[in-house]
């Protein structure tokens, strides 16, 4: 076991345990702590296999079931703003990463001590770096180094999601629409070309855009297509040769990154269009014999996840994934950042219900 880690009571309650949790700070890059703490907490457990990369710490257990899932969180936390220790409030417990999302972890937690025999094998991994570049990315460098670690028929990514399940996730593009001009003195702007006037066909194009909103798996996702940025201009006297749109396109995960990057080049044609950065979506697989057990037992309505998570890293690996977590994401990285515990409390039980019956 490592030496010095931060002792966690895993027989305590899930709601106990976050508060454990989260006076463990771990802002990222500084998760050793937790790190240590998780894995010496596991490694006592006779029903799971426990191994250690970096500060993500991966636990698993080996029954040979038909099926094998996939639970995931993530570790780190955004910097402090005067928001530790925990408190507990009433039905609330205030603090530093209570939402996003050492409550996930909480629950993942207690499953891992108390579900021996689970109906499914389960694959836990509670890992570092979420909050920041992708290279340091707990989940991707495990991609990378050890995608066997997380083969699986199906994934749960205990983002907060106020207890309900968000089906897969949109893919994110960004790209730069660049036209071109002339320079000229503004004093004789008919001697030069306005590209920033130019880039008014870009604008109309962008209001002129239709969404396209497909179904998958019985979800409608709602695509997006909007300049975020708008860059150009010399000097007040000078007529711009240069004037950059960029532009956001939040695509369905029907479509890959390739045939998204296709669309938007399509849409600009006759533009100098070049991509700045992609992320794929990932598909919700709700057709899968595990997700659908997992909607049952969780109950309630399913919805589309709008916006981009790790449960695109499964997508790209060829596992379906949902979110589905304790707490409002609109309450994540914000300083009176709570959850509810009835969150916790239900989350844990409806998981523990799908991994045993």
């Amino acid at each position: 076991m490592p030496e010095n880690a931060a002792p966690l009571d895993l027989t305590a309650t899930a709601t106990d345990l976050t508060v454990q949790l989260v006076d463990i700070e771990s802002v990222s890059r500084g998760e050793q702590a937790i790190a240590d703490a998780v894995q010496s907490a596991l490694e006592p457990l006779a029903h799971l296999t426990v191994s250690r990369h970096g500060n993500t710490v991966v636990a698993r257990t080996d029954l040979g079931r038909g099926e094998r899932v996939v639970i995931a969180g993530h570790l780190d936390t955004v910097p402090l703003n005067d928001n530790l220790p925990a408190r507990r409030d009433g039905d609330l417990i205030h603090g530093l990463g209570t939402c996003d999302m050492k409550g996930g972890d909480a629950v993942i937690l207690r499953l891992a001590a108390t579900v021996p025999e689970p109906v499914r094998d389960v694959t836990y991994v509670l890992y570092e770096a979420e909050e920041i570049d992708s290279e340091f990315n707990g989940l991707n460098l495990l991609s990378q180094s050890h995608p066997e670690l997380l083969a699986g028929d199906f994934a749960i990514l205990m983002e907060p999601s106020n207890a309900a399940v968000e089906a897969g996730c949109q893919g994110t593009l960004r790209v730069d629409v660049r036209t071109t001009g002339e320079r000229s003195h503004s004093a004789r702007s008919w001697r030069g070309v306005n590209a920033i006037h130019g880039a008014a066909e870009v604008l109309a194009r962008l209001n002129a855009y239709e969404a396209r909103r497909p179904v998958i798996d019985g979800l409608e996702y709602h695509e997006g297509l909007n300049a975020v940025f708008i860059r150009g201009g010399v000097a007040g006297n000078v007529i711009p040769d240069e004037c950059v749109v960029e532009v956001n396109f939040r695509f369905a995960p029907d479509r890959s990154e390739d045939e998204a990057a296709a669309y938007v080049r399509e849409f600009f044609d006759g533009f100098d269009v070049r991509v700045t950065d992609s992320a794929p979506g990932a598909l919700p697989g709700l057709d899968r014999p595990a997700a659908k057990a997992f909607v049952e037992a969780v109950g309630g309505e399913v919805a589309p996840k709008f916006g981009w998570t790790d449960v695109a890293r499964f997508t790209a690996l060829g596992i379906p994934a949902v979110n589905y977590g304790p707490g409002d994401p609109m309450l994540a990285h914000k300083q009176e950042e709570f959850v509810p515990v009835e969150h916790i409390e239900r989350c844990e039980r409806q998981l523990r219900t799908w991994l045993t019956s």
